[in-house]
């Protein structure tokens, strides 16, 4: 299946990828109906996850219902824990933690809160946009699920518009992530909270990127997928202060008991960026 599934990946573009992954889903989850590993964001228990990876496949990472990967239901867990993203309030035997939770929204107003989500992952994407406590924008150049057809570079908002940004796993695409970084903290409003979740080598002090290397097959065997252009190490933060938000290192992974983190199938020291303005 790993064979299959890297083939799968490496050849099929990805807004098709989206598309066959609709009908392909309902089948595959059926078939792994199970109680060794549960994925939190719809609470379906499986025997075994499915394996993901452009270059080197990693066991048991893909969800067969939502399918979201370790970092994406890190996120959820974090956003339904620690904010009041979701509106509601944690259960108080929560098993995971009971801290005062990030305030995301105006308490006097109660306004929805304006998200802007960038490459809007099939996870997430139904369950945000369902959501009536959000006014919820997505917005990507390519994938089939953007509101707004919009270069991350140059986006077509104005300043000070986005109570919370979204943006996982698009930065390593970008060649100039540093006028991405930019627009990202333009448009987020003062207070704001934007999380920007990257592949990350945290044994590596220094990011690497090298312009010189365009061919795919390259690519993918240097920074793990044939369209990154680098491989981010521990300076990522600072590349954000650098740019004016203030970052949380969470990791959120030691919040979370053991026994969870192998259940919920999470990748263990994974280190959320949330960043303020």
């Amino acid at each position: 299946m790993k064979s299959v599934f890297k083939l799968v990946l490496n050849t099929i573009p990805r807004p098709l990828l989206i598309r066959l992954s609709y009908v392909a889903r309902p089948v595959i989850a059926f078939s792994l109906k199970g109680n060794n590993f549960t994925d939190p964001i719809d609470g379906k228990s499986f025997k075994s996850m499915l394996p993901y990876g452009y270059e080197k496949q990693r066991n048991n990472v893909l969800s067969p219902s939502t399918l979201s990967l370790e970092r994406h239901r890190l996120l959820w867990l974090y956003l339904n824990e620690e904010t009041d993203f979701f509106q509601s309030e944690p259960d108080s035997d929560s098993s995971i933690t009971n801290t005062k939770r990030i305030k995301l929204r105006d308490a006097e107003t109660n306004s929805a809160l304006k998200v802007l989500h960038f490459a809007p992952e099939q996870a997430f994407y139904k369950r945000f946009r369902k959501q009536q406590n959000l006014d919820y924008t997505t917005t990507d150049l390519f994938s089939p699920l953007a509101d707004v057809k919009a270069d991350i570079c140059n986006l077509p908002f104005e300043d000070n518009q986005y109570d919370v940004i979204l943006c996982n796993h698009v930065l390593e695409h970008i060649p100039d992530d540093t006028k991405a970084m930019q627009e990202l903290y333009r448009v987020l409003k003062p207070g704001g909270m934007a999380i920007l979740q990257i592949p990350q080598d945290l044994n590596r002090d220094v990011t690497f990127a090298d312009d010189s290397i365009t061919d795919q097959k390259e690519r993918t065997k240097i920074f793990g997928q044939y369209d990154h252009v680098r491989i981010y190490g521990r300076d990522y933060f600072d590349k954000l202060r650098s740019i004016g938000f203030k970052v949380i290192e969470e990791d959120y992974t030691n919040k979370i008991s053991p026994n969870l983190v192998e259940k919920y199938c999470l990748a263990k020291g994974e280190i959320i960026p949330v960043c303020f303005k």
